[in-house]
């Protein structure tokens, strides 16, 4: 038996409830996100659910309606409480259930804890109000709230022993998150809009005539807000391509959790790029019916499948 298994047979009533609670915030705030996990096993769906629970609570903070000097305060206690989770200090009866499910999760699994560390900085750069002049200074902003959640969740999957290239998981998962984050950016700009912030880079606006921002859903005349929208598009398509690199490092169940999250979001990237003004309206999403479709086909290994077959013509 997988020390992990034994562990999640072992656990005590209060660990347990708390995995069964931050389970329940996961279904509930992260439709996209739960349909991939519920694919893996129980130990590792309950790991990653206290790993998007602790996540939740941070954006949470920079998201809501509190001043921002207050929202640092409440940053900077949380990251306390995750030097707590580091250290093994929160003990199995504490009242917070997230910490207490994460720092057994920490236990259970090689989980690189810092990268939550590097998730509050995001989020701090949201509350300061942040723009980006470039890709290359948006990237620091999306390693810190995607690309390292990419990175933490690696340490809950773990790599197939001796799988050729597992050296470079790291950096797909990364990669992978940076694509993820880029989507979700695409989807989200008007409702970021409304909430005083862009994260499309200022020299891309200025390129396609739309400097003036998504307040509303008309545009500047002469902008081409199709051709923004593509030209991010492209660069996501890139992102995923070589993301998708990390699915035949890993076995198969994490490999379709993956897939299943991934092509969820594949196929926002695709209905944005055929409607681009959709996302000025409001949020594009995907109905169950094809969400449950694209979790089946992670579990059947097509996407991982496909990919090993790509890297295999390349070689």
């Amino acid at each position: 038996m997988s020390p992990t298994v034994e562990g999640q047979l072992n656990a005590s009533a209060p660990v347990l409830a708390a995995y069964s609670y931050c389970e329940a915030v996961t279904g509930s705030q992260a439709r996209n996100f739960a349909y991939g996990i519920r694919l893996l096993p129980t130990d590792k769906r309950q790991a990653m659910s206290a790993l998007y629970a602790f996540s939740r609570r941070v954006d949470d903070i920079g998201d809501g309606t509190l001043a921002s000097e207050v929202k640092q305060v409440r940053l900077e206690e949380t990251r306390a409480l995750l030097k707590r989770i580091r250290e093994g200090e929160v003990a199995q009866d504490d009242t917070d259930p997230v910490a207490v499910a994460l720092t057994d999760a920490g236990r259970r699994f090689p989980i690189p804890l810092a990268g939550l560390d590097e998730l509050i900085d995001g989020v701090l750069m949201d509350v300061r109000g942040e723009t980006y002049e470039s890709w290359d200074d948006l990237k620091v902003y999306c390693r810190c709230v995607a690309g390292a959640i990419g990175r933490l969740s690696l340490g809950v999957f773990g790599t197939q022993p001796g799988a050729p290239g597992a050296e470079r998981a790291p950096e797909y998962a990364d990669t992978l998150g940076l694509a993820l984050q880029l989507t979700n950016i695409l989807r989200d700009v008007r409702e970021d809009a409304g909430n005083g912030r862009t994260y499309l880079p200022a020299e891309d606006l200025a390129k396609f005539g739309c400097s003036e921002g998504f307040a509303s859903e008309r545009l500047p005349a002469g902008s081409d807000f199709a051709g923004l929208v593509h030209y991010e598009v492209r660069r996501a398509r890139a992102l995923f391509a070589e993301g998708y690199r990390l699915l035949p490092l890993l076995d198969r169940r994490s490999g379709a959790c993956v897939a299943a999250m991934a092509g969820i979001y594949r196929r926002l990237l695709d209905r944005i790029e055929r409607e681009p003004e959709a996302v000025l309206r409001g949020r594009v999403s995907l109905p169950a019916r094809e969400k449950a479709y694209v979790a089946v086909r992670g579990l059947s290994g097509l996407d991982t499948r496909h990919i090993t077959r790509q890297r295999t013509r390349r070689g």
